[in-house]
């Protein structure tokens, strides 16, 4: 549980420094609002992808994070094709920081993950 509490915390102090710093690129307030629904989405889904990756990081640590990977990945697409369209967002500053926000937030799952 400490673990995931800490995952939760360091993966909320990424999407928001890196939701600043693409407020930078991408200026605008159309851009902001991009920004904004996509750490959204980027949070809720990787914490669901952090607890999928630890419940199997004892027996098979590879399942669940290709599992968390094909949801990421799945993620993306529904939000690319439906959601952007749909919510009017403009598509390159959703696109862009979805993207990064997964990244960065996945690179903190190794070092969470080790028993």
């Amino acid at each position: 549980m400490k673990r995931t509490v800490q995952y939760a915390a360091i993966s909320l102090a990424l999407v928001v420094l890196v939701g600043w710093l693409l407020t930078i690129a991408f200026p605008g307030p159309e851009a902001r609002r991009a920004i904004l629904v996509s750490a959204v989405v980027a949070y809720l889904i990787q914490l669901p992808a952090f607890l999928l990756a630890r419940r199997t990081a004892g027996t098979n640590p590879f399942a669940g994070y290709g599992l968390g990977m094909l949801l990421r990945f799945a993620t993306l697409g529904l939000y690319a094709l439906v959601f952007v369209p749909r919510l009017g967002l403009e598509s390159l500053p959703a696109l862009v920081s979805l993207v990064s926000f997964f990244f960065v937030s996945t690179l903190v799952e190794p070092p969470l993950l080790k028993p």
